[in-house]
This record gives C-alpha cells, sequence and structure tokens, in this order.
C-alpha cells in the first residue's frame, strides 16, 4: 500500500499467520459477510484472504497497514467471488438467519437493513461504523474519492431512514 492510514493502533504488527486470524479473523469474515450476504461464500472470502497472505508474505509498516491490507484483500476477493459467471446466475444464501438473535435488537433491526443495501452502500456503512474508518479511509481502500464515499454514505443513510420508517436516527 502507498499511502499510510491516519488511525492509529496498538495492536502489534504480526507475521504470524495464526496472531493474524486471531486478531482480523472476525473483521475480515463480517465484512465478507456483508459483501456477500452469504456465510458460505464469506467463510470461502476469509479462506483466501488469509491464503494470500500466507503465499504473499507481506511485510506490514504498522497494525493499521496490516488491517488496511485485510480489508482491501477482502474486498479485492468478494468483488472476484461476486463478479463470477455461476455466481452471477445461482440463487444467493440468505444471511440473515445467521446474523439474527432470537430476539430482535435494534442493532440487529438495523443490521439487517444494512444487509439490504446495494453492494457499495453497505461495504461504505460497514467500514465507516462497524469498523470506524474515516471517509478518507474508506475512500483509498475502494479506490474512489472522498466525495464518491460520502456521497454513498449519504444515499445510504437515507435508504436506511426509509427502511426503517424513522425509528431509528441514522
Amino acid at each position: 500500500m502507498e499511502h499510510s492510514m491516519p488511525i492509529e493502533s496498538n495492536e502489534p504488527v504480526s507475521s504470524d499467520l495464526d496472531a493474524l486470524f486471531a486478531m482480523y479473523g472476525d473483521m475480515v469474515y463480517r465484512l465478507a459477510l456483508v459483501r456477500t450476504k452469504s456465510t458460505a461464500d464469506a467463510e470461502d472470502v476469509v479462506q483466501e484472504v488469509f491464503l494470500r497472505c500466507l503465499k504473499h508474505n507481506p511485510v506490514f509498516e504498522s497494525a493499521e497497514h496490516q488491517k488496511a491490507w485485510l480489508i482491501k484483500v477482502t474486498i479485492n476477493c468478494s468483488k472476484s467471488l461476486l463478479g463470477n459467471a455461476f455466481r452471477r446466475h445461482s440463487v444467493p444464501e440468505d444471511a440473515m438467519g445467521e446474523l439474527k438473535s432470537e430476539d430482535e435488537t435494534p442493532d440487529s433491526t438495523v443490521y439487517d437493513a444494512v444487509l439490504k443495501l446495494p453492494d457499495k452502500y453497505r461495504t461504505a456503512i460497514h467500514l465507516y461504523y462497524y469498523e470506524d474508518y474515516s471517509v478518507k479511509e474508506i475512500a483509498a481502500l475502494m479506490h474512489t474519492t472522498e466525495s464518491t464515499v460520502k456521497s454513498w454514505l449519504h444515499r445510504a443513510r437515507g435508504m436506511l431512514k426509509e427502511t426503517l420508517g424513522g425509528e431509528y436516527d441514522v
């Protein structure tokens, strides 16, 4: 990655794959699940991300660089999977069941609504609200401009407000 990410992190930089998986496996899975909307596909993406890490053995400048690399590879692997010709002609598995709890909480209701957003909005919302990335960082990770990310977030908030019927302040 050519640029540095401004978020500071107390997490150590590790080249041990098991340690990387322990630190970032859940984050990679959540992002993959948000992008693919399929538990099986998300698991495949996680496997591919960490296999690429093993294969390429990248040297990270910082823990934040490490996290950004994993997010970028997750986005790219998800995009590759979603662009697969077989995938485009099949019915996606519903990931909603895994994310819902026995009793419907406000967080799960909002997250269900997020999962129904178009891919670019869903990814931007996830990175902004669930992974605490700034607009500038999301733009770098998604290879777009800050104004585009702001537009995606604005549109996504509008869609969420419409979907949730004003019950939640988004």
